[in-house]
């Protein structure tokens, strides 16, 4: 017999998805069949496949330990060193806001928001060995929901970046973000002077080998439409400060929208100008995700008209 007894990680999900994420091998029929057969138990008593699991409770499945093992499958692998490896290593996050659901870390410059590679570390790895670290969850309930970064910024980009930490929360974060319904503000240096605030708008064209993307004025063939609202906020000499917030998210979006109407980002090397760059002998993008606001009909109570910022 296995017990599991669900923590604040993984309430909400349905008991018989429960089931599947730490049994993956397992056919969908045969674990309502044994639901039903009440070889599979919440609370000690009978159930339905259907219900939803709350924080506490006891969900005992009576298999051989052989038998869960076959079912088990590679769920049963989880690396717990690589994210108290990444916990402990990577320097300069910050939690800048944190609730039941969610925590928005500050990501430094030079942190990947999620690896690419298997021995890479990144703010995913990090954000689950900083739950670990206070309790939030543990090697078995990863094994049903697996907090993580639910916004990327660029490596080279700091900033807020929102994570999830139970079910509840990534569900509505996802569907705020699907919906546009959260705004992401950024600061930057760009080359020239913006006199007034505008919303850009065009066509990004994204090319996978190279891992670089091209804006157009005009429709592109497999290109996507792109919003980014601008806004001055200083002028000095050469350059300017400006607000930015982005209405699409796509991948460079900002640096290639300001590239190419000619006021590239300060220190921007793969997009910019490298003379300017040179100039100020900066070559560390001047972008920073700084403010996050969240609507005021979110479905949870404390996020409702959030604002998150950093100075």
């Amino acid at each position: 017999m296995k017990e599991f007894i669900i923590k604040k990680s993984e309430e909400g999900q349905r008991l018989d998805r429960f089931l599947k994420r730490i049994m993956p091998e397992a056919n969908d029929s045969f674990l309502c069949r044994m639901i039903r057969k009440k070889n599979i138990k919440v609370n000690d008593k009978g159930t339905e496949p259907g219900i939803h699991l709350n924080a506490g409770d006891d969900v005992k499945v009576y298999f051989s330990d052989e038998t869960f093992e076959k079912f088990e499958g590679a769920a049963s692998h989880i690396d717990i060193q690589s994210y108290k490896n990444a916990y402990r290593n990577l320097k300069g996050i910050i939690p800048e806001y944190e609730d039941d659901n969610m925590v928005i870390f500050y990501k430094p410059s030079g942190i990947l928001s999620q690896r690419s590679k298997k021995d890479e570390s990144s703010l995913n790895e990090y954000l689950i060995g900083y739950l670990l670290d206070n309790g939030s969850v543990d090697e078995i309930s990863l094994k049903s929901f697996r907090p993580s970064v639910l916004n990327r910024l660029d490596r080279n980009t700091d900033g807020l970046v929102i994570c999830s930490k139970t079910i509840k929360g990534a569900e509505e974060i996802s569907y705020l973000i699907r919906e546009r319904k959260i705004k992401k503000f950024y600061k930057t240096i760009c080359k020239g002077r913006i006199d007034k605030a505008e919303c850009l708008e065009g066509y990004l064209l994204k090319d996978e080998k190279t891992n670089t993307v091209k804006v157009f004025k005009n429709e592109q063939p497999g290109a996507s439409k792109i919003k980014t609202r601008i806004n001055p906020v200083s002028f000095y000499d050469d350059r300017t400060e400006i607000e930015v917030e982005l209405i699409t998210g796509k991948t460079h979006q900002i640096r290639a929208h300001l590239a190419s109407i000619d006021h590239p980002i300060l220190g921007d090397t793969k997009y910019g100008d490298m003379k300017f760059n040179r100039k100020y002998d900066t070559f560390i993008q001047k972008l920073t995700a700084y403010r996050i606001v969240f609507p005021d009909d979110s479905n949870i109570d404390d996020w409702r008209g959030l604002i998150v910022r950093i100075q």
